[in-house]
């Protein structure tokens, strides 16, 4: 099993973190978590997707601070707080539903970035949540298809499990690297985005935090359950997303009929909501609205 030492510290990478001063450390399901918060009114929940932290937040939260009390966790083994030994769907949504719990905090919205909607629908599923709308920003919720589904996850749980992994991806993470795979993605950040991204994938902590969770993860389940979905869902896609295909969250919305309306955000990517944070919270301010 790979260590989880060297992880990002709040002192040395979060130096200057975005939103710092929204910053607190909670204790919860034997975790303790590196949350954000801010604004007051309906509770809404933000929950980052693989491989990122509540930097990615940075432009949206506090724009929705504005009529929310906005709260946002770094996941297992993300950013700031511990990992999970074993970080599948099920066990991430229950340590999720830990902290809400210790933090009081009933969300009225809860918006999920990819594999963060995965976490938010099981939760939903399982009666752990009853928000009133629930937003995917290019939601992961649906397995790979074809043999991509068994091929992806073997070769993270390979990688995973092999200790040197994280160490070398954080060694070649320079700035260039960071730049091709976000730019892979679709999306196009700017130097603080880019260089918010490096810092972390530079740490093997965190590398081996994302790992994990790519190895345990498994959406079928969850695929299977999605139409008892109760909450209205509004996924927000990107059009030139190249992580998830924009057809994706369109033949989901088909299967859930009125349950589900998409937004489609042309000559955006997979980070459509740091590329234009603007746009995206008032798609989620209007949701909201109308739910």
């Amino acid at each position: 099993m790979p260590r989880f030492d060297d992880r990002p510290a709040f002192a040395r990478e979060g130096r200057d973190w975005p939103n710092r001063e929204a910053s607190r450390f909670v204790a919860a399901g034997g975790l303790t978590w590196h949350v954000q918060e801010a604004g007051a009114g309906p509770v809404l929940l933000l929950v980052h997707g693989t491989g990122a932290a509540t930097h990615s937040w940075r432009g949206l939260m506090p724009l929705l601070a504005r009529d929310f009390r906005v709260i946002a966790p770094d996941l297992p083994g993300h950013g700031f707080t511990d990992p999970l030994p074993t970080p599948s769907l099920p066990r991430m949504a229950r340590a999720l539903g830990d902290l809400l719990r210790v933090l009081d905090a009933a969300p009225q919205v809860v918006v999920g970035h990819s594999a963060g909607a995965a976490i938010l629908a099981r939760l939903c599923l399982d009666g752990a949540l009853a928000p009133r709308l629930l937003v995917g920003l290019n939601a992961a919720l649906k397995p790979f298809p074809g043999m991509a589904g068994f091929i992806f996850p073997a070769m993270a749980r390979a990688l995973f499990l092999n200790p040197v992994t994280p160490r070398v991806f954080a060694w070649s993470a320079d700035r260039a690297a960071v730049e091709r795979l976000i730019h892979g993605t679709g999306s196009t950040l700017d130097r603080t985005g880019l260089d918010l991204y490096r810092r972390l994938f530079q740490t093997p902590g965190h590398v081996a935090g994302a790992l994990g969770m790519m190895a345990h993860w498994d959406l079928v389940p969850l695929d299977r359950d999605l139409p008892r979905l109760t909450p209205p869902l509004l996924l927000i896609v990107g059009g030139e997303d190249r992580t998830i295909a924009p057809d994706v969250s369109f033949a989901l919305a088909d299967r859930l009929g009125g349950r589900a309306k998409v937004e489609l955000l042309r000559g955006l990517g997979h980070l459509a909501h740091e590329e234009k944070p603007e746009v995206v919270a008032g798609l989620i301010r209007d949701g909201a609205l109308q739910a």
